[in-house]
């Protein structure tokens, strides 16, 4: 799908903002409907129509599933590190094929606004440096991770496979730009490659007619010579990447898509619905429950072995990420000296339990450890946590309720619930493997509640989880649709209010929660997470983001409660709450949206 849109500069924001480019929709007033706001009305595009994913008139759009909110990648942060990776993968590969017979002479890397002003401390030079290595997110080999770097300074070359060896120095050829914000998206970044053409191919000149601009990068930026291939693209949040395609008169952007993507959005699935009042509606039209209507959406596009066998690695690498997170001591990466808490909280914890029952305690060694499962049930055995005497998983390691020490303080499991949520975003500070859900900053909170699914409640299963996640998506997809999951565009309530909210809701409906439960669920989450900044110290997703997935795991699990003590009337909707965070994104100074110009980043002394 091509979008394109007409660009405007804006010479300053308000007093204290940086100089910035805007799409002219961005100044709009308060739409009741987002998601058939017209261009010509001037007002602000959904995230999700400026990502690509949708269009404006289509009635019939494909809603995001399980498959596009739940990935699987390396931290620290989605739109800063994952989408980057991508975009340095699919760069190096339209090289490999379309320009193999060229001689690679030099490759630079362009980094513009928000991807800038974070760009080191979220890692994106690094991120990268391993998508031009062929380096996919979601496979990449973590030791590479560490090492890429520190290879390429040794060697003073970077290796895209099918060339030569090109000099490289990242420290000449990855430039920031952090107060150059392009009109499409903040998260903007074009990376070109020089040297020369193949026999059978056209040069393309880094100097257009003009003699200022190539695309949409300014002549200052990029120097003179012979651009073999130069493209830009956007981050849009939680790994989502678009590519700019046309010309500087009339920009226009594409979504990068593997082959299967592509295939699945020429398909109409079943249940379309742009709102969770549509979505509502479906389902009582239809009888079927959330998770239900979005299976029946997914295995439209799919086929049911493959939605499930997404959602089992979905599950796994969570539980890796929780198992690695609680047995491994030390210091983050970035200068902060921010200390690993879940493994000395895990102790903590796994001390006063047996403290209160004698004989109980984690399979193998310690949290982490991979017990056998039930006989008839043995999924809990792929890297999650196991509870109990047994070391077993689903159904019968939920006994917590029978241990002493939470008969005296029923609130300690809360303590579980943090330490979930800080093994995985302490995994993803370092850099490690993890799930998107629905972004790396939020990664911690979604694998918190559904281990608390598992661990705490009596009756959790698979067929629970898989509902968790079907349901936890669908509400994640309506929350990108409408308004943004990305911190770079409307702060940290895109990000983690939007993960607590699909915690909530996956939580209500492995409960057993109505549709109007598991809505009211995640308005309550999102609620009560309006106006949260992006302001990390450092440009890290540590502090405050570490602590405030577990806030909001716990939170999740409140909210899901809350709902289903009722029977789903509530006074404001899903669908008001997910256009207040929009206008109120909108309306946040950009201080506060992941830049570290504002907030605990400048008030917090680093040391």
């Amino acid at each position: 799908m091509v979008r394109h849109l007409r660009l405007e500069q804006v010479e300053t924001d308000a007093p204290g903002e940086r100089a910035t480019l805007h799409h002219p929709l961005h100044r709009r007033e308060h739409a009741s409907r987002p998601y058939t706001v017209h261009e010509s009305e001037g007002k602000a595009l959904p995230a999700s129509v400026v990502a690509g994913e949708n269009t404006l008139n289509d009635e019939r759009v494909n809603p995001f599933g399980v498959c596009d909110m739940f990935r699987i990648g390396i931290g620290p942060s989605s739109s800063h590190t994952v989408g980057p990776m991508r975009a340095g993968l699919h760069f190096s590969t339209h090289l490999a094929t379309r320009h193999s017979t060229s001689h690679i002479t030099h490759i630079r890397v362009d980094l513009f606004g928000s991807l800038a002003a974070t760009g080191r401390g979220h890692n994106t030079d690094r991120a990268v440096l391993l998508g031009l290595s062929g380096f996919n997110p979601e496979t990449v080999p973590i030791s590479t991770v560490d090492s890429i770097e520190a290879d390429i300074d040794r060697r003073g070359t970077l290796l895209i496979p099918g060339f030569s060896a090109i000099p490289f120095e990242r420290a000449r050829d990855i430039v920031f730009s952090p107060r150059v914000i392009f009109p499409y998206h903040v998260n903007a970044m074009t990376i070109t490659a020089y040297g020369e053409p193949g026999e059978d191919e056209n040069a393309v000149a880094v100097v257009d007619n003009g003699g200022e601009r190539v695309g949409q990068i300014p002549r200052a930026l990029v120097g003179e010579g012979v651009a073999i291939a130069t493209h830009t693209y956007y981050s849009v949040g939680g790994g989502f990447v678009m590519e700019e395609c046309g010309d500087p008169a009339e920009p226009c952007v594409a979504p990068l898509a593997t082959d299967e993507q592509e295939a699945a959005a020429k398909v109409a699935v079943p249940y379309a619905y742009r709102s969770a009042t549509e979505l509502l509606a479906l389902c009582k039209e239809t009888g079927m429950s959330i998770a239900q209507l979005a299976m029946a959406n997914e295995t439209a596009l799919r086929s049911r072995e493959a939605v499930i066998a997404h959602m089992d690695r979905v599950y796994a690498v969570m539980g890796e990420a929780i198992k690695q997170g609680t047995t491994t001591h030390g210091v983050l990466p970035g200068g902060l000296n921010v200390e690993r808490r879940a493994p000395g909280l895990a102790a903590k914890l796994e001390g006063a339990r047996l403290r209160g029952r004698a004989g109980a305690g984690f399979d193998g060694a310690g949290v982490g450890g991979v017990g056998a499962g039930n006989a008839g049930d043995t999924w809990a055995g792929a890297g999650h946590v196991n509870v109990g005497a047994s070391g077993s998983g689903f159904g019968e390691s939920a006994d917590f309720g029978a241990n002493p020490a939470f008969a005296r303080d029923p609130l300690e499991q809360m303590g579980w619930v943090n330490l979930f949520a800080l093994a995985v975003n302490e995994e993803n500070a370092a850099g490690h493997r993890i799930v998107t859900a629905p972004t790396n900053g939020a990664a911690g909170i979604i694998p918190a509640v559904l281990s608390y699914y598992e661990h705490f409640v009596a009756g959790a299963n698979r067929e629970g989880m898989y509902d968790f996640l079907l349901a936890g998506a669908a509400i994640g997809g309506l929350i990108k649709t409408n308004a943004s999951i990305a911190g770079a565009e409307v702060g940290c309530q895109g990000e983690v209010g939007s993960a607590s909210a699909m915690a909530a809701a996956g939580f209500a409906q492995a409960l057993g929660g109505t549709p109007l439960q598991v809505e009211n669920s995640a308005e309550i989450a999102m609620e009560h997470s309006l106006g949260l900044t992006c302001d990390p110290v450092g440009g890290l997703v540590q502090i405050p983001c570490i602590e405030r997935n577990a806030i909001a795991a716990v939170k999740a699990i409140n909210a899901a409660y809350m709902a289903l003590w009722g029977d789903g009337t509530h006074s404001v909707s899903f669908d008001t709450v997910i256009e207040t965070m929009r206008q109120t994104g909108q309306d946040m100074l950009s201080k506060y949206k992941e830049t570290s110009e504002g907030g605990l980043a400048v008030n917090v002394v680093e040391c």
